[in-house]
């Protein structure tokens, strides 16, 4: 569940020589949310995260963690543990070293939940991260990142070069993480596939931009997608008592996408007496499509 608001980007600008990575940003993060942060390549989510991180330092706007803010403050990164996208590991390290590191700079690093980490991965802590594959090394970064049961988890390109099942455990010790310790988690991804059964709260970065941004099971709530069959011919006119977002017919099925509270949505759409009538489960994609085009934005061309 949601709690109160941890943190805050309020218009924070970042550039480099002429080019604006972020613009005029602003967002909020509540405790014990998953917050997914998803858009193409070069949006500016690497960005984003190392500003709140305190790795950038933001050309405008300020960025407060717990109120504190994190640019050249030692106290609120002790808070956090933050896994980029391009991964870094001593030369010669192995994930024991590693864990002495973390150890020496975390003051809730567990060594007895390091262990039950690599059970659940299967990685050799003795062997040379440097011999990995990637999706090991992403696996390693994981073990480390939640051995430190810090208050905030940031993962960016959470779950590169994973394959299914190590995928799978991942997800599932992040989430254990905002349950068991209450942590707050953002995650960043190209895909709006790898995060849906992850994150609860979302937001699209475009341009350096967020564009929108909604908590997932708020936005399902309010949007569906209904399939249809009549005695009669029906036209976009029928449905006029409801919020119609769209409008389909393939032979004698009629696909309708409308907004509303879901017991009064249902209630005026049976009253034009259809024959069939299912409510279908929308994808996360079809929420943001739908949701983006209200904005003006096509999705197809920013996802």
């Amino acid at each position: 569940m949601e709690g109160n608001i941890m943190i805050k980007v309020e218009n924070v600008t970042k550039k480099f020589d002429d080019f604006i990575a972020l613009k005029n940003m602003n967002c909020e993060i509540s405790e014990g949310c998953i917050y997914g942060l998803v858009g193409s390549n070069g949006a500016g989510k690497s960005t984003f995260l190392r500003l709140i991180t305190g790795i950038y330092k933001p050309d405008e706007g300020k960025i407060s963690i717990d109120e504190k803010p994190v640019w050249e403050n030692q106290e609120a990164k002790s808070d956090f543990v933050f896994v980029p996208d391009e991964l870094y590991f001593i030369s010669q390290a192995t994930l024991n070293k590693m864990a002495k590191l973390y150890n020496a700079c975390y003051p809730n690093f567990s060594f007895e939940r390091y262990k039950m980490l690599l059970d659940k991965f299967g990685l050799d802590p003795k062997k040379k991260i440097a011999s990995f594959s990637k999706g090991m090394k992403r696996q390693a970064a994981i073990i480390c990142a939640l051995s430190c049961q810090t208050k905030y988890l940031f993962f960016d390109e959470t779950f590169d070069g994973l394959d299914p099942i190590a995928r799978n455990i991942a997800k599932r010790l992040i989430y254990r993480d905002m349950c068991d310790f209450g942590s707050t988690v953002i995650m960043t991804s190209h895909s709006l596939r790898e995060l849906e059964d992850t994150c609860d709260r979302f937001a699209m970065l475009y341009q350096g931009k967020i564009v929108f941004q909604n908590d997932l099971a708020d936005a399902k709530s309010q949007l569906f997608k209904v399939q249809l069959a009549f005695a009669r011919q029906v036209t976009p006119e029928d449905f006029k008592d409801v919020e119609l977002l769209s409008f389909t017919k393939q032979g004698s099925i009629v696909y309708v996408l409308v907004r509303g509270e879901a017991a009064e949505t249902s209630a005026k759409i049976e009253a034009l007496k259809p024959l069939i009538m299912d409510m279908l489960p929308l994808s996360i994609e079809e929420v943001f499509t739908y949701e983006l085009s209200s904005l003006g934005y096509n999705f197809d061309e920013i996802k």
